[in-house]
């Protein structure tokens, strides 16, 4: 009989082999950039990198180790979670500068598209033993005039309550903890899921080399992912963090805004948690 395995069994070289995957299936390649740009770019990037080591006096015996870490980076599969963690930052900032609604950030290595959709009120796919403190996750979808957007798609994912995703870790049903919930006529939404746990970036392949070597920390705060759009506006995704978590401050993605920081509060009914936020879409 087949042994069944953990999600604590995942692996940086696994889940790094699935994220690389995934990007090649989802995302357009830059080959329609021009050679004007795609110049300007990489002479800058090689330029910065020959700065460090001329300004450094970088050593042979740190450039090979330099030059090992990098195809480690490829071997594993960790260029989506490297650049990801500590670049997609900067680009979310460029790409969201001129936003008038609701605050974006990072997408992540682990967003999966399709996944099962229901009306709202909603439940997410979970165990039936799914451990954690139940979360009521509330709001309403509008314009920038503050008209309500019926039938808003509302898509979430996050991490399990040992900070583990689905279909990334081994053990977990495929779409554990993730969900597309449309938005009522009123432009309203519910959703019962768990409060998702803090948790470290996979530290046992390159990218846990190069955090133990410069003696960083690897811990993102608990966060809920979010992609939310509507027909004529522009999609906006986020994360949601929450107040008291340790590590809203020192973020390894730094990917954490003050305006996307939650703090849920008790149920009435005693069952968890239960928070409301608001989302606001610009038009296209």
């Amino acid at each position: 009989m087949k042994e069944m395995t953990q999600e604590t069994e995942a692996t940086a070289a696994a889940s790094g082999q699935r994220a690389t995957e995934r990007f090649r299936e989802q995302k357009a390649s830059a080959a329609g950039t021009d050679k004007e740009r795609v110049n300007r770019l990489a002479s800058r990037v090689v330029k910065a990198i020959n700065d460090t080591v001329l300004e450094e006096k970088v050593t042979y015996d740190e450039y090979n180790a330099f030059k090992a870490w990098l195809i480690k980076v490829g071997e594993d599969g960790e260029w989506p979670l490297f650049l990801d963690v500590w670049v997609e930052h900067s680009v979310e900032q460029v790409a969201n500068e001129d936003r008038h609604g609701s605050k974006g950030t990072i997408e992540g290595p682990y967003y999966v598209p399709d996944a099962p959709e229901q009306q709202s009120p909603a439940t997410l796919p979970m165990r039936e033993d799914e451990p954690g403190t139940p979360l009521l996750f509330q709001g309403r979808v509008t314009n920038l005039e503050d008209q309500p957007l019926a039938g808003a798609k509302v898509e979430i994912w996050h991490a399990d309550d040992l900070g583990f995703y689905s279909q990334y870790a081994p053990g977990l049903p495929e779409w554990n903890l993730r969900g597309t919930v449309i938005a009522d006529a009123d432009g309203n939404f519910a959703i019962n899921t768990i409060q998702p746990a803090p948790y470290q970036i996979p530290t046992d392949g390159a990218c846990g080399q190069l955090i133990a070597a410069a003696g960083w920390h690897a811990w993102r705060p608990a966060h809920l992912h979010l992609k939310v759009s509507a027909p004529g506006h522009q999609l906006i995704t986020t994360q949601l963090y929450f107040q008291g978590d340790p590590h809203v401050g020192d973020d390894i993605a730094s990917a954490v805004k003050p305006e996307l920081i939650l703090d849920p509060a008790p149920r009435a009914d005693g069952n968890g948690r239960e928070v409301t936020y608001d989302f606001v879409l610009d038009p296209e």
